[in-house]
């Protein structure tokens, strides 16, 4: 047999679809940081993932199929297998970015003059066998406590480990993927590479229409990963009003892909070579994709399907948790704004939506200067130690895995 075949055998539906979770939004950091770099490097190792989702949403669809035998089962299950379909299509999204890359299909200066600012770095690297990482858990490491920077994936003899923890040890020769601020990946990729850290060179925009498509680029992506983040929320809480907001961000995407074809066309008649813009609608593209397979993922609560455990499971158990907080009368958050408890700074926790006590309106990707209140709900994102902290903050004394 091929050894890239794939055999139906028992596995756990639910860690699968953790597993495809936490891919899918890695993937989505990685395609997006390989077009900032120019990094074949970084282009090949969302292809591998690509590989890996593919199998992985094989074994789920084969899990699927085996358990369903009634038909209450088939209408239980059926959004289970939207929500693997749509991360197998969030994976596709992200090899066909990596393939600009790859590819060379082209892409303008202006686009890396701003992404930047719209994509936090992810740098990969190798474990020197003489690094003072080499042989250590991330635990004794402590790395993002005194950097900053967060260790999201490694790469070990070919086998992904998407979810590392504090216990998980590293090796020689480990791949590792970083994601931090510049100063902080300084420091650790000089400890565990053994070699300099180098920045890829921030070119000067010049094309004021570029420019116009770009930024619509930009908030196209933002738009479509917060979508992605929202629509697991909806799932796991099952809650009907974040389905409704991931609907209206995709209805905005694809708004914003109309406004960037036109400043797209109008851009090309103004550059010496107009085919080094097809990188852009590429990029366009798959990012418009990635919105529309957020749309997926929350459709069965959209309409009226009650959402699998199995779902919610898998959610609570990814890497990146998505919890939820109402905050408390007379917590440290009440009445004060994310930014003067400095929320994401201190806790790490990205604070997705907020919404206002009784079933009030939703504040989606709220910033700084947000002001919360008493019975505010909060939905935020991150590591489960992050989430703990930040639930001392809310003075919610219930679980955040609700």
């Amino acid at each position: 047999m091929d050894p890239g075949d794939v055999e139906y055998e028992p596995v756990s539906v639910k860690a699968v679809l953790a597993e495809m979770k936490d891919t899918a939004e890695l993937l989505i950091d990685l395609s997006y940081s390989a077009v900032l770099h120019g990094s074949d490097d970084i282009a090949e190792e969302v292809l591998a993932l690509e590989e890996r989702m593919d199998v992985l949403q094989l074994q789920a669809r084969m899990s699927l199929l085996m358990a369903a035998r009634t038909p209450d089962d088939a209408e239980a299950l059926a959004p289970v297998l939207g929500v693997v379909g749509a991360a197998e299509k969030i994976s596709d999204a992200a090899g066909d970015i990596a393939k600009i890359v790859l590819e060379d299909i082209g892409l303008p200066d202006a686009m890396r003059a701003a992404l930047p600012e719209a994509v936090e770095t992810v740098v990969r690297g190798t474990v020197a066998s003489d690094s003072p990482y080499t042989g250590k858990t991330l635990a004794d490491i402590n790395m993002e406590t005194e950097t900053g920077v967060r260790v999201i994936a490694i790469r070990r003899q070919g086998d992904w480990i998407t979810n590392p923890d504090h216990g998980t040890i590293l090796e020689a020769s480990d791949v590792v993927l970083l994601r931090g601020l510049e100063e902080g990946l300084n420091t650790v990729f000089h400890e565990m590479a053994g070699v300099p850290y180098e920045p890829p060179a921030i070119p000067e925009p010049t094309i004021e229409d570029l420019e116009r498509a770009v930024d619509s680029i930009v908030l196209m992506k933002n738009m479509s990963e917060l979508a992605v983040d929202l629509a697991y929320g909806a799932v796991l809480f099952d809650s009907e009003g974040v389905a409704e907001e991931v609907s209206e961000l995709e209805a905005e995407v694809d708004a914003l892909e109309s406004r960037f074809e036109a400043w797209t066309l109008r851009a090309a008649s103004r550059v010496e070579d107009p085919i080094s813009l097809r990188g852009l609608m590429h990029l366009a593209g798959a990012t418009e994709v990635i919105s529309d397979a957020a749309l997926e993922i929350s459709e069965g609560v959209l309409r009226g399907l009650d959402t699998h455990p199995v779902v919610a499971a898998a959610v609570e158990e990814s890497d990146e948790i998505i919890a939820r907080f109402t905050v408390g009368q007379g917590s440290q958050l009440a009445n004060a704004t994310l930014g003067d408890k400095m929320v994401r700074t201190e806790t790490g926790m990205r604070v997705i939506a907020v919404r206002r006590p009784d079933g009030g309106e939703w504040v989606v990707s709220p910033g700084p200067t947000t002001r919360l209140s008493p019975d505010d709900v909060i939905i935020a994102k991150g590591t489960r130690a992050a989430a703990e902290q930040l639930s001392e903050l809310a003075g919610d004394a219930q679980s955040f895995h609700e």
